[in-house]
């Protein structure tokens, strides 16, 4: 039997190191051939690793969270060269239970009578019932008068003190001159209070590792090497929120109800013609600007692992429900985990939501290297001021951020109020550029 060590392989073009983000496997555990063993994450993929052999895992080549290089040893194992091993027997030490101490036995003396056996204990006491009487301190039940003769209630009126507090020791829980004297002379006791909060001193740690430090990783980078800056305009769906009512009514399988981003991705690709330097990327390693043809739309996208940024490509080739199927096609792939790794780069211009909890205004951080992300807010009904008297309409804001290094104000506004004005006016969306 020899040990087998397996390297951290080659799992992508360029790719010089990985991230374990999860192991499969425990040192001791018995293997087969072709059986998953590590998960590991790179800048673009996660990658499951299989093992090209059977035996026991012997060692691991680093913790959850370690960073390997490519070549470098992930795990060890004993290769027996079986074709498939049985899964591995639980250790003896947690097998074996714990037995008592055994004492020697010794031989019976006929000369003494067998010792009798102990007898089981009596059988504890029924617990008893509380007593009927009224606790000391405890008030009376809601409504029910404390007996006292008239004197008793005087003093107790000028000690100022209620006598529903006051046990009474006379006839029928009669309050005597006494029994009120022994109440006024003793300390009082404080009222009761409910269950006291104790302050919670937990701590837990998480361990920032695969997907989220990614996460982690890419914000601080934009946040720190992009010249952020954020406009916020609000637009008149009113228009656009009727046009999308009626269109889903009319809902088929091929046509299924609308949202507003496909609307959005149609406003962004027309105004993204006219303002091309929003649809770029800037490499601020080589000071070098990118201007793209294509639309690449990136879809920020909430998962159960984390933010990520699926995207739908040539958005400027698309329909709106082409737009609205293609964006559900890769949120959802991105959201179960099976998105291919083209599906989640190359974006050129990033979208964001939050839904309905959207806010007021919001300030995206860009999706470096590209230098534009768009931001929807929820839609409010609000008082508007139109034709000479107020009128309600559903208004929402636009916030998004710009690489002010390659974006001026004017160019990020004339961009949005671009968009803004496609939304106001849906049909606009539907009308070639060089018609209007």
């Amino acid at each position: 039997m020899g040990a087998r060590s397996i390297k951290m392989p080659d799992v992508g073009e360029g790719v010089a190191e990985a991230e374990i983000v999860e192991w499969a496997v425990k040192v001791g555990d018995l293997v087969r051939e072709d059986q998953v063993v590590a998960a590991v994450m790179t800048d673009k993929a996660t990658v499951e690793i299989p093992t090209p052999v059977a035996g026991t895992v012997v060692a691991l080549g680093g913790g959850v969270g370690d960073v390997l290089p490519v070549g470098a040893e992930l795990i060890r194992i004993e290769a027996p060269g079986l074709a498939d091993s049985p899964v591995a027997p639980a250790p003896k030490q947690a097998r074996a239970k714990v037995e008592p101490p055994k004492t020697e036995a010794k031989p019976a003396d006929p000369a003494k009578p067998a010792a009798e056996p102990t007898p089981p204990p009596p059988p504890a006491p029924p617990l008893r019932a509380a007593s009927a009487a009224p606790v000391r301190g405890a008030p009376r039940a809601p409504g029910e008068k404390p007996l006292a003769s008239p004197a008793v209630r005087l003093k107790a009126r000028e000690a100022g003190v209620d006598l529903r507090f006051v046990r009474g020791t006379g006839p029928a829980g009669r309050i005597t001159h006494d029994d009120l004297d022994a109440f006024i002379a003793r300390p009082r006791e404080a009222p009761a209070k409910g269950v006291a909060r104790e302050p919670n001193t937990a701590v837990e740690t998480v361990k920032v590792v695969g997907l989220r430090r990614r996460i982690a990783q890419n914000m601080a980078d934009s946040s720190r090497r992009v010249a952020h800056f954020s406009y916020v305009e609000e637009v008149d769906v009113t228009a656009l929120e009727e046009l999308r009512a009626a269109l889903n009514e009319r809902a088929t399988a091929e046509r299924p109800k609308l949202t507003i981003l496909p609307f959005l991705m149609l406003a962004v690709v027309k105004a993204v013609a006219e303002h091309p330097q929003v649809n770029a990327h800037y490499d601020d390693d080589n000071d070098v600007i990118q201007r793209f043809g294509a639309v690449h739309l990136g879809i920020a996208t909430r998962t159960s692992a984390g933010l990520m940024v699926p995207v739908v490509r040539h958005a400027e080739a698309l329909g709106l429900y082409e737009c609205a199927r293609e964006m559900l096609r890769v949120t959802e792939a991105a959201r179960r985990g099976v998105a291919a790794r083209d599906e989640l780069t190359g974006s050129t211009i990033t979208l964001t939501s939050l839904g309905a909890l959207g806010g007021i205004v919001s300030t995206p951080v860009v999706n470096r290297p590209e230098v534009a992300i768009v931001g929807v807010n929820k839609i409010v009904v609000k008082p508007v001021w139109r034709d000479g008297a107020f009128s309600p309409r559903k208004m929402m804001n636009l916030s998004s951020s710009f690489d002010h290094r390659v974006v001026d104000g004017y160019d990020a506004a004339t961009f949005i109020q671009r968009v803004r004005a496609l939304l106001e006016a849906p049909a606009l969306l539907f009308i070639e550029a060089s018609s209007y």
